[in-house]
């Protein structure tokens, strides 16, 4: 299994996606190909210990900025890290593309190079989070702001699939989020998606509202992108937010020291399964192809942890089982219609 990263994709590249890469290929029996500025790379691979035939360089000249537009990077930096890496994904010479880069840049330049699967009319990001029962899947988690309804029947088709193969569920429990339970709340959108999801052939449980979320009622979550990323994003700073108002309240109790000495490992487990790091990134399906991107302020462990669900997704051919699962569905609509 080969993975081909974008070095220079993120906040801190090329040194902490390469940190990564060699994590992975010391930890995984996987290749990492790192596409960037070969000087560059090579200065950071110096005096590093790695297994030298698990890691290679390819040599990209340009470098996308977190500010650029899709569509100028696609047209203007035809040699790009972010790129080439997806390139290489087509063409075969690697598994899987990772970029921890311009989100926006990532998704365009997979779709535009990869294509769509079959009868997929939107791809979706999918981000896996941490429930109180163990963990769903959040879809569409930033890629469509603007949906229609068979957009998310779509989305809630590829979230079964995907958590079926990812975690060896049979029949995993969707829910589409809303404002409230009954079928009749939400808004026109949610109210005819209802309808999609309760005749689609998947185990849909109904509507589920905002403060049911980290419930683990659901495995699988399904919203438009607007609202997603903004459910991600409160979640990622709410966590952050809870750990220093827990310490800082632990700091003015008297005997704080001593009761925090207590439940520290708590909070260690608590710190952990909200880490984002630990998911490494959301996969953008209903492509070609796979493609995994990461937050730009990615660690080397959430490096790691992409590159290693991005050879998971790669070698159970999560993208083939999508299209599979949606060309069924048609050819079964048309039958029944």
């Amino acid at each position: 299994m080969k993975i081909a990263l974008d070095a220079m994709g993120g906040d801190f590249a090329p040194e902490m996606t390469i940190a990564g890469a060699l994590e992975a290929v010391t930890e995984y029996d996987l290749e990492v190909v790192l596409v960037g500025d070969k000087q560059r790379i090579s200065e950071a691979l110096r005096d590093k210990r790695y297994p030298s035939d698990k890691i290679s360089i390819f040599h990209a000249a340009e470098v996308v900025e977190m500010h650029e537009y899709p569509s100028t990077a696609l047209r203007k930096k035809r040699d790009s890290s972010i790129r080439r890496a997806v390139e290489l994904a087509k063409s075969g010479e690697a598994d899987a593309a990772v970029s921890a880069g311009n989100s926006g840049v990532a998704m365009a330049t997979a779709l535009f190079l990869l294509g769509k699967s079959p009868n997929v009319d939107r791809p979706a990001i999918a981000a896996i989070m941490p429930s109180l029962t163990g963990f769903f899947v959040l879809i569409d988690a930033g890629a469509n702001v603007d949906c229609k309804p068979e957009n998310l029947l779509q989305f809630a088709q590829m979230g079964d699939a995907y958590y079926k193969a990812i975690f060896d569920v049979p029949n995993p429990r969707i829910a589409l989020l809303s404002i409230g339970e009954e079928d009749t709340k939400g808004n026109e959108l949610t109210k005819v998606a209802f309808k999609y999801l309760k005749n689609a052939g998947i185990n849909f449980i109904g509507n589920i509202e905002g403060k049911d979320i980290f419930s683990g009622h659901a495995d699988v979550i399904v919203c438009d992108g607007f609202i997603g990323n903004i459910v991600l994003k409160v979640s990622e700073g709410l966590a952050e937010t809870v750990l220093k108002m827990l310490r800082r309240e632990i700091v003015n109790v008297a005997t704080g020291k001593i009761g925090y000495m207590m439940i520290k490992p708590a909070i260690k487990n608590f710190k952990k399964k909200t880490d984002y790091s630990e998911y490494g990134g959301a996969p953008l399906l209903g492509i070609n192809g796979t493609c995994i991107i990461s937050h730009g302020r990615s660690s080397s462990k959430a490096i790691k942890n992409a590159i290693k669900v991005s050879s998971e997704m790669a070698r159970k051919k999560v993208h083939e089982t999508i299209a599979h699962t949606l060309g069924d569905f048609v050819i079964k609509t048309k039958v029944e219609g």
